[in-house]
């Protein structure tokens, strides 16, 4: 860890152990927003292939791949990509060869992450492969399992995965339970690998970056360019404070994302926000976002259960909602998602966003405006929409789901921004010029926090706006001219 240290304190950083949390990244200076953090490379990486996507394993693009003639397992785009992956690929693939080819092709992203730990793991051992500050087996080591804490179930899964590594691995003397407790630590210490767009590619770990804790009100965000790991500040963070980011979907009640952090990380939050747990705010807040809507269409109140029992109250109007209304909307709405697909095919489209449709108006009945749940099935109708190329259909589902975002997420949150981004894009399509530049603004002013200025994702989002800016400068003259 001195080497870490020194790292970290080069870049105003720095570790300490805190009781509840164990170590802990804390800043030596102060950090203005989307001013970088920290930076770091996976240790190791590999794309999310399945059986309807494929991807590069050396960049996770998807076009033009090629299958590795060996293994048949893993894919890249061109020679640049293979040649940078063959040094640990090469002793990868006949690995893989070992097992039947029906039995390689089920290998899960997860299982190929762990033989690549090993193999990585031995090479630097034998100085095939240099060890670097950022770059050292040390550093996983130091990582946090919590195996003590798995139920028997799990630990029986961790098992048998670490059986098959053995299996594809094959090496002398290796520690099965090690290979367990490794899975454990990705569990809780691996990171989905996402675009700009934040569409999981692939998963990864990142040492350094795990040693940042949660929040559910953040201030930092994690971002990557490429397969790199970016820490970006979102708000001003002052010297000696902790730098924090979110672990899981923070659109959600205290309890739902308590429930998450609990199943997934094993640890119980105690940031500002879930100290906040029973306080009328959060009461409010959880009923808005996971409760029921008024029975009188007018009313933006949220319902809160009749202390004798005999519905939902709205603390606004004070109207009940009996139990029965609700327990039937509720029995309508289930109807419609068991008919719901979760990935229409192309043939069923039209079909899929019918159905969509009328789940959408029976959460309305049932819902809060701003509740999660209707969020999700616009987002899905949202993007069926992009698909079919129902443009202006499109749009007006992106500025409902909008709103909801900057009800649920920070304001310097990369979705708010993203949104926007579709948002002005859509209103650039329709010829609504004037309209799409002030989206376009609201999107970069958001996402040159979080993304930085000189990728080429926010490159290409200042030219749309400068494109834009301009089209909208040249329809201002001609309509002037006209008059």
């Amino acid at each position: 860890m001195a080497d870490t240290q020194t790292f970290l304190r080069d870049r105003c950083l720095t570790v300490l152990n805190l009781p509840e949390k164990g170590r802990s990244l804390f800043t030596s200076r102060d950090f203005r927003p989307g001013e970088v953090i920290l930076r770091q490379e996976p240790y190791v990486s590999v794309p999310n292939n399945n059986s309807s996507e494929s991807r590069c394993d050396g960049c996770f693009k998807t076009d033009g791949l090629k299958k590795c003639s060996g293994c048949q397992v893993a894919w890249y785009c061109g020679s640049s990509c293979q040649k940078s992956e063959w040094k640990l690929h090469r002793h990868e693939c006949k690995a893989l060869c070992r097992l039947e080819k029906e039995k390689r092709m089920l290998v899960t992203p997860t299982i190929r992450l762990m033989v690549k730990l090993y193999l990585k793991r031995n090479f630097q051992n034998e100085k095939v492969i240099p060890i670097t500050t950022t770059d050292d087996y040390s550093l996983v080591e130091a990582l946090v399992s919590h195996m003590p804490e798995l139920d028997e179930k799990q630990l029986m899964l961790y098992a048998q995965m670490a059986n098959l590594v053995n299996l594809i691995l094959q090496f002398p003397g290796i520690d099965l339970k090690e290979i367990a407790e490794n899975f454990s630590k990705f569990s809780c210490n691996a990171h989905s690998i996402c675009d700009s767009e934040l569409r999981p590619e692939g998963i990864g770990l990142f040492p350094l970056v795990s040693i940042i804790n949660h929040s559910c009100s953040p201030n930092a965000v994690l971002v990557f360019e490429e397969k790199m790991a970016v820490v970006r500040a979102m708000d001003n963070i002052s010297k000696d404070s902790e730098v924090t980011i979110s672990y899981i979907e923070t659109a959600g009640s205290t309890l739902t994302r308590q429930k998450s952090l609990k199943e997934q990380y094993l640890f119980h939050c105690h940031c500002a926000r879930c100290s906040n747990i029973g306080k009328p705010h959060d009461i409010e807040e959880s009923a808005i976002l996971e409760g029921y809507r008024c029975a009188n269409e007018k009313c933006s109140g949220f319902l809160l259960r009749d202390p004798d029992e005999k519905g939902f109250v709205c603390q606004k109007c004070m109207l009940l909602r009996s139990k029965e209304e609700v327990k039937k909307l509720a029995g309508n709405v289930k109807t419609v998602i068991t008919k719901a697909p979760a990935s229409p095919s192309a043939e069923n489209k039209q079909d899929a966003i019918a159905l969509y449709k009328t789940l959408e108006k029976r959460q309305e009945k049932l819902y809060h405006s701003f509740s999660i749940t209707l969020m999700r099935t616009r987002e899905k109708l949202l993007k069926m929409l992009m698909e079919v190329e129902s443009w202006r259909e499109a749009l007006s589902y992106c500025k409902l789901i909008v709103l909801v975002y900057q009800r649920v997420y920070p304001a310097t949150h990369p979705l708010i921004g993203l949104q926007f981004y579709t948002q002005g894009k859509l209103e650039w399509l329709l010829g609504q010029t004037e309209e799409a530049v002030s989206s376009l603004i609201k999107a970069y002013d958001i996402l040159r926090i979080s993304h930085g200025t000189s990728t080429p994702f926010m490159k290409d989002l200042s030219a749309k706006l400068d494109e834009a800016r301009a089209e909208a400068s040249y329809k201002l003259l001609a309509l002037e001219d006209g008059n």
